[in-house]
């Protein structure tokens, strides 16, 4: 792709977003788009959103478990930006209707970093090190792409389906948890939907970050300290609408809940 196409492909995103509307893929209509090619897109998307006042908060790494692989068809991770306009304190209702175009909820654990992380070389141990506690967390995830028919160009050029999130109001030192083993459990409208423990994440949450830090240090791009740094689901997609009421549980670290309006 060039340049040009690269910076139309970003301002459609970005003006779907406002206007609630949905794109053709982008892997339909460009037969050369390339990752390298959909993060560039993503990065204008972003540019656009901070020009229109939102500040970067942190990062994202998505579809990093098999469920959530197999659901969306897409078999390696993807990785994004989240701004402040998509952050949510735990009573806050999430305002899905106005803000959202195919909402689906998953839920995970967010780690807080405490110093920078710059790949390539980031292990698990730097993670650790790095890390000033872990929160649960609800991902409520968005595609500006027609249907969710996304393949890896696709979501990692819609800033990796990046929508909204809510994190609890526990935190806890993730060296006081096993993050690999702890059980997660969600429920909607009070009935338990699903189940998952750390491990379906890329085999731990930990894993995960360390991924993408030495993914987007491929990027020159830094973890930050002080950034939330959203680990990935270890639960099913679960689609929701204003009126559903979601909570998720992790062991050892604490809940989150969230009512969609």
């Amino acid at each position: 792709m060039n340049k040009d196409q690269i910076i139309q492909c970003g301002d459609e995103l970005f003006d779907a977003m406002q206007q609630l509307k949905m794109l053709r893929p982008f892997t339909e209509r460009y037969d050369d788009i390339t990752i390298e090619d959909a993060y560039n897109i993503s990065l204008r998307m972003i540019e656009r959103r901070v020009e229109a006042g939102e500040k970067i908060i942190g990062k994202k790494i998505g579809v990093t478990s098999k469920v959530v692989q197999n659901m969306l068809n897409v078999h390696q991770p993807d990785f994004g930006y989240l701004t402040d306009q998509m952050a949510y304190s735990q009573g806050q209702e999430m305002p899905i209707s106005e803000k959202l175009i195919q909402p689906k909820a998953e839920g995970e654990i967010a780690f807080i970093l405490k110093k920078d992380l710059m790949g390539p070389g980031v292990t698990n141990a730097d993670v650790l090190a790095a890390t000033d506690c872990v929160i649960p967390c609800f991902e409520v995830v968005d595609s500006r792409i027609e249907n969710w028919q996304i393949k890896i160009q696709d979501t990692v050029a819609d800033n990796a389906s990046c929508g909204l999130f809510i994190l609890g109001d526990k935190a806890v030192d993730p060296r006081k948890v096993d993050l690999a083993t702890c059980g997660m459990v969600v429920e909607k409208n009070g009935s338990v939907i699903s189940t998952g423990a750390g491990a379906a994440a890329l085999g731990s949450p930990v894993n995960c970050v360390a991924w993408l830090a030495n993914t987007l240090g491929e990027f020159g791009i830094p973890l930050k300290a002080g950034e939330v740094i959203l680990s990935g689901s270890l639960v099913p997609l679960e689609p929701v609408q204003a009126g559903d009421h979601m909570s998720v549980s992790i062991g050892g670290i604490g809940s989150a809940s969230v009512r969609f309006v």
